[in-house]
Parts: C-alpha cells; structure tokens; sequence
C-alpha cells in the first residue's frame, strides 16, 4: 500500500469534498490505489466525527502551531504546519543544450523561421524536464503546429500593421492604436496558452485572469502612471503581479499573493536613486577622461559615445538587478499555492548582477555562441535561489478540467513585445 498522506492540514468540510470526488472518479474509472485512499479518508472522517465538537471543523494538532507568521517579506499570513522544505533544481547541462539550440538555429535558418515553432517546444521541453521539485519535474505540452498557427496569425497583424503605415502614416498611427487596445487580449491569452500548456505531476496549470480586470491592469493603470509622471507605477507593477498571480491555478488550487504596495515603492524608488546616482557619478567621470585622453572633437565625441552606452549598461544592470532581486523575493514569500505549498526566495542583488554581466560580455565576444551557456546559467541560478515549504501533499490537488489554449495569444504577443513573465 502506499504510503499514506497526510491530511493534518485540511478541515473535515475538505476532506469530505476530497472523498466525494474520488468517489465519483472511482466510479468511472475504478483504481486500486485510488480505492486505497478512499478507505483511507473514510478513517480519518470518522476519526474526526468521533472527536469532540469543537474538534470537529479544525484540522488535527501538528507539531507546528497555527499561529500566524510574518513572512521576510514582511507579510503576515495564516500558518500551516510545513511537511517539509524541498529545494528547486535545475538539471541542465550546457553540453546537452547546445547541441539542441545549434540544431535549432540552423534548421530554423534553412527553413526562413518555420522551424523555430519546433525549436521553441524543443528548447521548452528540455528547460521544463530538467526542473525539478521534490523529486518530479514538469512537462511542457505544447506541439508544435499550435505555435506554428499562433505564429503565422501573429505575423498576419505585423504586416497589416506595416502596410498600414506605408500607405498613410495616419493609417499606421490607427492600425497602432488598434493593436495597443489589443494588447491586454494578447496578455491574457499568452499566459492562458502558456500555463496549460506547463504541467506537474501529470496535473496541468491554468490561468483564468479576468479580460475586463486586464484591460485595468494593463491599459488603464499604465496611462494613469504616464500621467502622474510615473510615480504611481510601483502600484502599477504590483496590481501586474497581482493579476498574474491571482490568476494561476495548479489543478483545482489557485495561487494567493499578499502583495505589499510599500515593498514596491520602497525598492521602487530606492532602484531610481541607485540610477540616478551612477549617471551623474559616472557622467562626471566620462566627461573628466574625454577631456583628459582625447586628442581632438572627433576622439572626444568617440569617447564620450562609448561611455555613454557602457554607463546605460551599467546602470540598468545594477539597478535593474536590484529591483529583481528583491521583488522576486518578495512575490515568492508572500504567495502560497492555496494549502498546498509556500514559497522561498534568496536571490541576492550581487549575484544577480555578475550572472547579468559575465553573460552579457560572454554572448558578446562570442559573437552569440555563447547563448546555451548563459541561458543554462540564468536557469541554475533561479534554481538554487528558489525552495518549496510543502504543506500538503501535491496528490490532493485534483485535476480541473477547462477548455483547450491556443497559442495565438502567446506568439501575436511575443512579436509585438508585449509578451510578460514574473521573472
């Protein structure tokens, strides 16, 4: 027999729901292991009905109490006793990718960019079968003519949007609005595409985000922020987050994030000064050497062009890294996976930069090959800094059951670069 799962964490009113469901599933589809757990929830049902009344809709006493917790991100948040912390692991390996991806980039060259619908799943199912939490390791579902037909509709809208505006620039600036107003569609559906295409442990993800709560999020909230001269968009970025993540289910449980608008404006405003602060000091100190080392307006004007890229380089680099670093933090300790599992992030800003930068000067001077290694380095990376607090067992998470994604929303949204991830 398996071994037994532990219910320590749920309510009698869940459990039952949990016994009607399989009861049904068994029904239809008879199991010996799913019999085995169906005996087992009828003795931990009638244990709890043979308890005391006040017992009755509580979970069973765990060794951790059921208090609550202020999480590193400084949100508070009912406990759970926690079965168990897993670490994240990524399996990859250079060697292994590069051969993929030299493949691909060759076959997609041969091809005029067909191939690269076969690439992407390729590339997806290696990055996907070599992550891995406690033990199992996701599967991407996608085929390949589904991005194929997403690809082929998303290039339909680029040329319309291209003949528009060789026409009449007037037409071009219509054909832009149109897509603009199209662009919360193009989140929602990329996202929807993309998650139920993503599974685990045989249980497919799922986005059911609102498109009327998208257009808020991602059309009416950016003018606001433009109009206030940016400086409500830290509230912006968080309602973004928010959505993205109230919207992702695992199976049957959905994802709850306790965002903390004061983390955002915090780092928001602490990433601008950190900007701010290496532009003049590094201003300063470009227009210093041009002085001093060049010889004449044509060295001068050579000099202070290259130092102005490396410095916007620079900038974005450290402030950039700052920022992800500590929201990504923050998301992956204020959120849980509804009574199934927390999360832990430990990504430190200085890492984050040399990855950034050792990657950067690495694709460059090898001029591209070194692509497979940086993006296996950005996946190992996010994988040690990533751990799991189990709280249930995954195998209570119940497939749900939805309608079919199509890829067109992920593809029209890459090419117009409106595509969004959490990092």
């Amino acid at each position: 027999m398996d071994k037994p799962s532990d219910y320590s964490g749920y309510t009698l009113a869940e459990i039952k729901e949990l016994h009607h469901q399989l009861v049904s599933e068994q029904a239809n589809t008879p199991s010996t292991t799913q019999q085995q757990q169906i005996e087992q929830l009828e003795q931990v049902i009638s244990a709890r009905e043979s308890a005391a009344p006040q017992a009755a809709e509580e979970p069973l006493a765990a060794s951790t109490p059921e208090t609550d917790v202020v999480t590193a991100a400084g949100v508070t948040r009912p406990a759970k006793p926690v079965l168990r912390t897993v670490p994240v692991k990524f399996l990859g390996i250079t060697s292994e990718f590069f051969s993929i991806w030299i493949v691909n980039l060759l076959l997609t060259i041969v091809t005029l960019g067909i191939y690269s619908a076969w690439a992407k799943v390729r590339t997806n199912r290696y990055f996907y079968g070599n992550t891995e939490i406690d033990g199992h390791r996701f599967s991407y579902l996608a085929e390949p003519l589904q991005i194929l037909k997403g690809r082929i509709i998303a290039v339909v809208l680029f040329a319309s949007y291209f003949l528009a505006g060789y026409i009449s620039p007037a037409a071009g600036l219509i054909v832009a609005g149109l897509l603009a107003l199209l662009a919360p569609v193009l989140i929602v559906l990329s996202y929807r595409f993309r998650l139920h295409m993503t599974a685990y442990r045989n249980v497919r993800f799922s986005f059911r985000g609102r498109i009327g709560r998208a257009y808020m999020v991602f059309l009416v909230w950016p003018i606001i922020s433009l109009c206030t001269l940016y400086l409500l968009l830290p509230i912006n970025l968080k309602k973004m987050d928010e959505y993205l993540l109230e919207g992702s289910w695992y199976g049957d449980r959905q994802f709850k994030p306790r965002l903390n608008t004061g983390e955002y404006f915090g780092t928001g405003i602490a990433a601008a000064a950190i900007g701010m602060a290496i532009m003049m000091v590094g201003g300063i100190v470009i227009g210093v050497t041009s002085v001093m080392t060049a010889s004449d307006t044509e060295s001068v004007t050579n000099v202070l062009g290259f130092g102005i890229v490396a410095l916007y380089f620079l900038t974005f680099i450290i402030a950039g890294s700052f920022y992800t670093s500590r929201i990504r933090n923050h998301i992956f300790s204020a959120t849980e996976l509804d009574g199934v599992a927390g999360f832990k992030s430990s990504l430190a800003m200085w890492e984050l930069i040399k990855l950034r930068v050792t990657n950067t000067l690495a694709i460059i001077f090898s001029l591209g090959f070194a692509i497979p290694w940086a993006k296996i380095r950005k996946a190992q990376l996010y994988a040690n800094v990533s751990n799991v607090d189990v709280l249930a067992e995954p195998d209570m998470v119940m497939a749900a059951s939805g309608n079919s994604a199509e890829a067109v929303g992920e593809e029209a949204a890459n090419l117009f670069d409106v595509d969004i991830a959490l990092g």
